[in-house]
């Protein structure tokens, strides 16, 4: 918070009572008045995995309305003479598919910016991005559209902000692997393993995330085999793409890519078994630019002081 407050950012997202207590002492170290979003938990289901739902009441984020605890915050802030209130925040989660949760909460939210004349409304992002063949979702324009229309039957006008990073980038990038091994058990599945895993994409072990996975030399093959996509960690759920489909002449030594990686895959990257980082490549109108160069097994000892 200090660390915000010196650089002069323009809004601070608080979400409990003892942030604000830190913002009030800070203004008395002169470092200056704080800009606030209060956020709210309006208790609402977003219909996603239980680790990323975070606008129902038992949640580690924000004000509860259910409990009071959001029209207490922002009557705090309000009252404040070393915070300014400039409006309300609110995130119900992420990979978000049905509209509904976010009508729902906004008609929530619509009501407390009402009681409380605020003119100023963050509500998040959460959008969610199809991952796997069969999968929809509404686009930005729709999502955008349920949310205004929602405040003007409401009756309220307030300048409107939103977050929509995963349905931003998501689609934009694409993990290229190469292939180590393939084993076929027969009459169980075949496991082809790759030179990455859960160190560069933990979604799937962490929330049973769904991929696609192609070979980019015969991008439009049919693909007839069903194959798991397994990293090169010692752990059994080590698991890209569970059930990924591949043309018949997959062999060792193929790149292979799975798409719909540029949110939550580089972002969420870790060391873990002391496997290196991939590097990050920009590609545009057939040139392309390292901007992320390959880690090295300097860059793991770096830290390292004894």
């Amino acid at each position: 918070l200090r660390t915000a407050l010196k650089a002069g950012v323009g809004r601070i997202v608080v979400d409990s009572f003892d942030e604000l207590d830190r913002l009030e002492r800070l203004y008395d170290e002169h470092l200056g008045t704080a800009q606030v979003l209060v956020r709210i938990t309006p208790g609402v289901e977003a219909h996603t995995h239980e680790y990323i739902a975070t606008g129902h009441d038992d949640t580690k984020f924000g004000f509860t309305v259910s409990s009071g605890a959001a029209d207490a915050a922002i009557e705090r802030v309000r009252k404040s003479p070393s915070i300014e209130m400039m409006g309300i925040h609110a995130h119900i989660g992420s990979q978000v598919f049905r509209l509904e949760s976010f009508v729902e909460a906004t008609r929530v939210i619509a009501g407390i910016a009402a009681r409380h004349d605020v003119r100023e409304l963050s509500l998040g992002g959460g959008l969610g991005v199809p991952y796997v063949e069969g999968e929809t979702a509404p686009t930005i324009t729709e999502w955008a559209a349920a949310i205004r229309g929602t405040l003007e039957e409401e009756g309220v006008e307030a300048r409107l902000m939103a977050e929509p990073g995963r349905a931003i980038v998501a689609g934009a990038a694409v993990t290229l692997y190469r292939v180590g091994t393939i084993k076929d058990l027969p009459g169980i599945r075949t496991y082809v393993a790759v030179d990455g895993g859960m160190s560069d994409n933990p979604r799937p072990v962490l929330y049973g995330s769904g991929y696609e996975t192609f070979l980019p030399r015969a991008a439009d093959a049919e693909r007839p085999d069903r194959v798991t996509v397994v990293g090169k960690h010692c752990e059994s759920g080590d698991v890209l793409v569970r059930d990924g489909y591949v043309p018949r002449d997959l062999r060792v030594g193929d790149v292979l890519a799975t798409p719909v990686t540029g949110a939550y895959g580089h972002s969420m990257g870790s060391n873990y078994n002391k496997v290196l980082r991939p590097a990050v490549v920009f590609c545009a109108d057939g040139a392309a630019r390292l901007v992320v160069r390959r880690e090295t097994y300097d860059d793991l000892l770096r830290l390292d002081v004894s």
